[in-house]
């Protein structure tokens, strides 16, 4: 019993140690940058999935883009250049009021457009129709300002230098005017009315609904059609006509 019990002590032997660690190869450090989640890829030449700061900056980008390279930037610029030197021309000169009201009236509606497009406000107000807004205010900045030099060449018999330079001035700011309206034409080239614009949108219940009662009725077959296995389809069970009473046995009495 002492040997089986030396044995048995000797035998049970000490657990192994575990083998040491692996090192991490480049393979292993390339497959786990691979899982990590990476940005998802965003169109250039759309919004995409962008959100906050991103799509504002996106937004500002795009709208600055086409704002400077279509040249509806440079045309207010200059509009607004020539009403503001046209005012400083007339300082020290008896005017009309009226014709102090539609420069100044121009120049802050050209001034709200400039800011409008800069930073990108339209993006963020698309029940607003822009472009028609611009084209309309393009024309009615040219008629006015050519309506103003009309009056005021009307107004006086006698015109001073810087009187006479404020009027071309102005002049000038409604001939660039009149070029915005033929840049503001190319929104519109391409672009057709879209149908059914003013019938109101179908509700997603109202789909789902109709989605769901077509297999229904798709999945039940008229009664009296066969079906796919060549076995009629049951009909409507009708009642089964009352039993007889069976007569009593025997003879009449």
């Amino acid at each position: 019993m002492a040997d089986k019990g030396k044995k048995d002590k000797g035998g049970a032997a000490a657990p192994a140690a575990p083998p040491p660690a692996a090192k991490p190869t480049e393979d292993d450090d390339e497959e786990e940058k691979e899982k990590k989640p990476s940005k998802s890829e965003q169109p250039k030449d759309e919004v995409g999935t962008r959100k906050g700061c991103r799509r504002y900056l996106w937004e500002f980008k795009d709208s600055n883009r086409q704002f400077w390279v279509m040249g509806h930037a440079v045309v207010k610029l200059f509009s607004v250049g020539c009403l503001i030197a046209a005012m400083i021309m007339f300082t020290g000169t008896a005017i009309h009021p009226l014709l102090t009201l539609i420069v100044t009236m121009e120049i802050s509606i050209f001034s709200f457009f400039f800011t409008v497009y800069t930073l990108a406000i339209q993006r963020y107000m698309p029940f607003i129709l822009w472009p028609v807004s611009d084209l309309l205010n393009d024309l009615f900045a040219t008629v006015f300002l050519v309506g103003a030099v009309v009056f005021a060449v009307k107004s006086r018999q006698t015109m001073p230098m810087n009187y006479f330079i404020a009027v071309i001035l102005i002049g000038v700011a409604g001939f660039f005017a009149f070029i915005d309206i033929f840049l503001q034409r190319k929104h519109f080239k391409g672009k057709r009315i879209k149908k059914n614009v003013l019938v109101p949108p179908v509700r997603k219940e109202q789909v789902k609904e109709k989605e769901v009662a077509k297999p229904k009725e798709e999945g039940k077959p008229p009664a009296g059609e066969k079906t796919k296995g060549g076995e009629k389809t049951k009909e409507a069970e009708k009642p089964k006509d009352a039993e007889k009473p069976k007569g009593k046995k025997g003879g009449k009495k």
